[in-house]
């Protein structure tokens, strides 16, 4: 399952927490974003 974070408080929300509505359950912002797990750097050749 996907893993959101929240914007204003924070904490981690799985997409199970949230239920059908994209708000978060501790502080009930609307602003939700998905953390990136890897990054990747390229080399400019």
């Amino acid at each position: 399952m996907a893993k959101y974070t929240c914007f204003l408080c924070s904490h981690k929300v799985s997409q199970e927490l949230m239920g059908k509505r994209v708000r978060c359950p501790y502080c009930g912002s609307k602003i939700l974003y998905k953390s990136r797990s890897v990054t990747t750097k390229i080399k400019a050749v």
